[in-house]
């Protein structure tokens, strides 16, 4: 059965909040972004002493007058941030678990209102494979966001393992320093995610990783005899496929193995600043941004 988060009561409630970036901005103007630069907003900041080569029009000539001294009036700048979520849409995310699809993409939609109610750029990236999909282009205003949302919740995440570091670095909409790129997914992949990572930080941008786990994933209770499958592979003789016999032991060694990735997961966003939030989904879905998106400061 399909299962959807979004409806118009869990946009208005995001309407509370704002994205935080934690850096400036090299974007466009007429955003809603204050950078630490000067620019051509209203808002006053600061004066400075005249130089040879500024426009005189900022002259203070109330200062002038008091202090004989020529002061320039300086005004805070305003700029636009680019959006770009990167979603999984491998099978792993979704294709035998509803619940999940809805929850990545719930994520996922929940960052691009934030990103065009905030006057900002969005774009939606699918990936798959090696392969980035962008169906809509970048999205300007609300109206062309939901537009997008109803392409966006039909999708069907039933592809290949996605190669994350390939993917990000293939895509055409990557642009340099000039906002906030997420990437939604659960990151139980065999292919190297961190490289996808450090490349945006190449790029100069500010870095989300949503890590979407289900109740089962995080704590498994399969006992005795299964078969277990994999929901990527490719045919039913895939070696991944197996019959096993799962003992306490076994699970005990996959706890500790999970939490042994996700405290590398901690450790090597920490050391590169880069956020990161994981979810499951059995928690409210409100909880990952009036919480854990607050908390870890993307939002305001």
């Amino acid at each position: 059965m399909k299962v959807s988060h979004l409806n118009d009561k869990f946009f208005s409630r995001l309407e509370t909040l704002s994205l935080n970036l934690k850096s400036d901005l090299a974007g466009y103007f007429g955003g809603r972004h204050l950078v630490k630069t000067y620019g051509q907003t209203v808002e006053f900041s600061d004066f400075r002493e005249y130089q040879l080569g500024d426009d005189i029009r900022r002259i203070d000539w109330n200062l002038y007058s008091r202090f004989e001294k020529y002061f320039l009036k300086l005004f805070t700048d305003e700029r636009q941030m680019k959006v770009q979520i990167f979603l999984d849409c491998s099978a792993s995310m979704g294709k035998d678990n509803p619940e999940k699809q809805a929850y990545a993409i719930a994520t996922a939609a929940a960052m691009g209102y934030l990103a065009v109610h905030n006057m900002d750029k969005v774009t939606f990236n699918f990936m798959t494979g090696n392969k980035c999909e962008n169906p809509y282009g970048t999205i300007i205003g609300k109206n062309a966001f939901l537009r997008a949302i109803s392409g966006l919740e039909s999708m069907e995440f039933d592809g290949e393992d996605a190669d994350i570091r390939a993917c990000v670095t293939s895509s055409q909409d990557l642009s340099r320093g000039n906002g906030l790129s997420v990437i939604v997914s659960d990151f139980f992949t065999e292919y190297d995610w961190k490289a996808a990572v450090d490349y945006l930080l190449y790029m100069k941008r500010q870095v989300l990783l949503v890590q979407v786990v289900t109740p089962d994933e995080a704590d498994p209770a399969y006992d005795g005899r299964v078969s277990l499958f994999d929901s990527e592979a490719t045919n039913a003789a895939d070696p991944k496929n197996m019959k096993m016999r799962i003992t306490r032991g076994m699970q005990q060694a996959y706890q500790e193995a999970l939490k042994d990735y996700y405290a590398d997961m901690k450790a090597f966003c920490n050391k590169r600043g880069v956020s990161y939030v994981r979810v499951r989904t059995d928690d409210p879905i409100e909880r990952v941004f009036f919480g854990q998106l607050l908390k870890a400061g993307i939002m305001e």
